[in-house]
């Protein structure tokens, strides 16, 4: 059920007896096509500090597609579980991964551990079944362990709501900001901030927060833009065209993100784009991607975040998928999608007895084509009521969403449904819980 945690190892784990305050960076390769894919270990990192949560370590919350554990050697016990999402695993719903074998970067940090350790990541397809596996030993004393120091990139805090053991901490870094132009990276960063936390639940959490701007100049200002044969030199990579969609905006170099941020302690990345051109994207405990300009930048990035940091899924509705994402037979993780096969595990005590399923929509203004704040408002209201709508998961039938309207559907409206409130309220207990 989601947000009843499942339990992998000791409820009672000390960090303190199995980790060193310091984070171990593992670095993987992911390749193959839709028929078949593989795992690769490239290398290990170390840094001085661990930003992740410290108790909790062997349970999950959120399914995601990936899973990566961590054993202890001896014993078997399980010191340590994070779930993740992966462009990788995007890309191979495309009818490209059809045609061509290609590998995508991975990282991840774990907390240092004291002794040998054993560590798996597994991939999981759309079915829930494992689709790629990889176990390998690590011995925290390894003298081929690199340690990174720090980058020498600046950063900063923009917001400081607590110690890092305590917070959850968000790194803003700079994308297609030259050195000249920081002073107005600072200032986009600010207004991360007060777009992110302007809005529920964040806004009533926003002391369990840290955000730090990390400085990381490109050579070159603003975006790639491939579609119109324009490739720039930036810090993280990101490129427009992702997939071959204008607007899908992402990085592929995960390792070179990672490296930006050797040293500042974070859990969460946000990639803020020098761009005024409509575009991002959000990939689960993995990162957001955001322009800077965009005049529905608010939005965008909330909602971008919505899917990195609280695994919600997208509202609506394109059918025009190579592969559906959300099969009949199978549950989705995302804890605002259902396929009706385990509704229970949802939100099915939030609908109020007697509401339909599925549920029927009511007359609303058009978000297109809102006129008037009496408009406004009664397009906001449906944010509120909680149902069971079909279309969602990017497809109009068998798949299901909490509310007709939320911003994880469209970008007009003020606010998250109940549904993904109460989502993105619940795995941050998690992540702060002691």
């Amino acid at each position: 059920m989601i947000g009843a945690w499942c339990v992998l190892g000791a409820n009672a784990q000390q960090f303190d007896e199995f980790f060193e305050d310091a984070t171990l960076r593992l670095d993987y390769v992911l390749a193959g096509d839709s028929k078949a894919q593989a795992i690769y270990f490239e290398q290990a990192y170390s840094t001085k500090q661990w930003a992740g949560r410290q108790s909790r370590l062997a349970e999950t919350f959120l399914r995601g597609n990936g899973q990566i554990t961590v054993k202890d050697s001896l014993t078997g016990q399980v010191l340590f579980v994070n779930t993740f999402s992966t462009l990788f695993q995007e890309w191979l719903a495309t009818e490209e991964a059809t045609k061509v074998k290609k590998a995508f970067q991975a990282s991840f940090n774990v907390p240092m551990p004291k002794r040998p350790v054993v560590v798996t990541v597994t991939l999981t397809d759309f079915h829930n079944r494992v689709t790629a596996e990889l176990t390998h030993p690590l011995d925290p004393n390894d003298i081929l362990i690199r340690p990174l120091g720090n980058s020498d990139i600046p950063y900063y805090y923009i917001w400081q709501g607590g110690d890092v053991a305590n917070c959850i901490d968000l790194a803003i870094v700079a994308e297609g900001y030259t050195a000249e132009q920081m002073d107005k990276f600072h200032k986009d960063c600010l207004h991360v901030v007060d777009a992110l936390f302007a809005h529920e639940p964040f806004a009533s959490m926003k002391s369990r927060f840290n955000v730090v701007a990390v400085a990381s100049a490109s050579k070159d200002g603003g975006p790639s833009i491939p579609h119109r044969h324009q490739w720039q030199r930036t810090a993280a990579a990101t490129h427009y065209d992702t997939f071959y969609s204008q607007r899908y905006l992402m990085s592929q170099d995960m390792h070179r993100i990672y490296d930006l941020l050797a040293g500042v302690p974070f859990e969460h990345i946000v990639i803020l784009v020098n761009s005024a051109i409509y575009g991002g994207g959000g990939i689960y405990n993995q990162l957001t991607v955001t322009t800077s300009d965009h005049p529905t930048f608010q939005q965008v990035l909330v909602h971008e975040f919505g899917h990195a940091y609280a695994g919600l899924g997208d509202e609506y509705a394109y059918d025009d998928g190579y592969e559906t994402m959300y099969p009949a037979d199978t549950e989705p993780w995302e804890p605002n999608l259902t396929t009706l096969v385990d509704f229970d595990s949802k939100w099915a005590d939030m609908v109020p007895q007697g509401t339909p399923v599925p549920t029927p929509p009511a007359q609303i203004p058009n978000h297109r084509l809102i006129r008037t704040e009496k408009e406004r408002r009664q397009l906001n209201a449906a944010t509120q009521r909680v149902g069971v709508f079909e279309g969602g998961g990017y497809q109009s039938k068998g798949v299901y969403r909490p509310s007709q309207e939320c911003r994880m559907k469209i970008n007009e409206v003020d606010a998250f449904c109940p549904v993904c409130t109460r989502a993105i309220q619940r795995i941050t207990d998690f992540y702060c819980s002691h």
